[in-house]
């Protein structure tokens, strides 16, 4: 199996498969596909087990069915996107090897990699778009290609050292860095700081990869200009409306 990453702000990953080879990766992330990939979607794969394991893995921030893309008779290509500007992170999974990713970071594998549960706290309405806190556990064997939004920052925290980040930019870390949330300091802060009340308390030793594009302040940053475009677009259709109704009313 070779694989390429294609692009840079809204970048692409290309596997070219030989006979029989396959990648697996959550339903609908399927960018394109050459006629010898033959897919099929079931809830086995990832990690599945059966319908208790899929609910293992949606309870992660996982979907219920994987695809598995195969080549078969011939090799073949397949590509997986990002959905929003960011970067793929490739990471080897295996004995003492496992890693937790937020809850979207999961964008294709090799098939005898596993998801699961890696962490899930409810951190009140409105926080999180009122979703509360997860983090998906990739383990198993095999690689694994992440999905990181914005740019990607590399922590390698020795043993005891300890980072502390605002939860929407924890992107993904070794299973050996200790986690945990812990309340921002000072009342204060928690009330007139804006950066809410939370804060994801990482421990070394191990590596933590950090994005600078959470996706709830992306749609917070967009949210205004959506609005706009929808009044407008109001707008546009009721003169649009009218020039027509008067043309009708012309031709009677």
């Amino acid at each position: 199996m070779q694989s390429r990453i294609l692009g840079t702000t809204m970048p692409a990953i290309e596997f070219l498969l030989q006979p029989n080879e396959g990648i697996i990766s959550e339903s609908g992330e399927l960018s394109w596909m050459s006629a010898s990939i033959q897919l099929q979607t079931h809830t086995q794969m990832g990690g599945g087990g059966g319908i208790f394991g899929a609910l293992k893995r949606v309870a992660g921030g996982g979907s219920l069915f994987m695809t598995e893309y195969r080549a078969v008779g011939a090799t073949g290509e397949v590509a997986f996107a990002t959905k929003v500007p960011g970067h793929i992170v490739p990471v080897e999974v295996g004995q003492g090897r496992e890693f937790y990713i937020h809850r979207s970071g999961f964008l294709c594998a090799t098939d005898q990699v596993t998801l699961g549960v890696g962490f899930q706290q409810s951190l009140g309405a409105g926080i999180f778009g009122g979703d509360g806190f997860l983090l998906q556990k990739v383990g198993g064997y095999g690689h694994a290609w992440l999905e990181l939004s914005g740019e990607v920052v590399i922590k390698d925290l020795q043993p005891g050292e300890l980072l502390r980040v605002h939860p929407g930019h924890v992107g993904a870390f070794e299973a050996s860095v200790s986690f945990q949330i812990m309340r921002v300091p000072g009342i204060k802060n928690m009330i007139f700081g804006g950066d809410g009340i939370f804060l994801a308390a990482l421990s070394g030793p191990g590596r933590v990869w950090l994005q600078t594009l959470p996706l709830p302040k992306l749609a917070n940053a967009l949210q205004p200009y959506l609005m706009s475009s929808g009044n407008a677009q109001s707008m546009e259709a009721g003169a649009v409306g009218g020039i027509v109704g008067s043309l009708l009313n012309g031709m009677r």
